[in-house]
């Protein structure tokens, strides 16, 4: 007796053949996830050289980052166009900012007491 030849489209040989499918495509992946983990090192030393030698031109560039001209001018050191001015004390200043507080402080309490006395809430 013969056996019978078995068909393409039984359930058992369609389960074969998505699972040898499904067998290759995992190993397709796995070959892709071996390079890439085996090129790993060589990026990872590429890019730390890269950034190594950009740091080094970066450092070594002949304009230096004090010369810069768009920068304000640092009136505490005297740097000013004035000449030889005394400068004033910084004591000084928070004085005169310590009262021109308290000037305004009392400006805005009056106004609020002059809102409220001609606008009864």
């Amino acid at each position: 007796m013969r056996r019978p030849t078995p068909k393409a489209g039984t359930p058992l040989n369609q389960k074969q053949e998505e699972l040898a499918q499904r067998e290759s495509e995992l190993r397709g992946k796995m070959e892709k996830l071996e390079r890439f983990v085996a090129e790993a090192p060589r990026v990872a030393a590429e890019t730390t050289r890269r950034q190594r030698e950009e740091w080094l031109t970066r450092a070594s560039e002949d304009g230096s980052r004090l010369n810069v001209s768009a920068v304000l001018p640092d009136k505490r050191w005297g740097d000013d166009s004035r000449g030889g001015g005394r400068r004033v004390s910084l004591r000084k200043e928070r004085r005169e900012g310590r009262i021109i507080f308290l000037v305004l402080v009392i400006a805005l309490c009056v106004a609020v007491v002059w809102l409220v006395s001609h606008f009864r809430f």
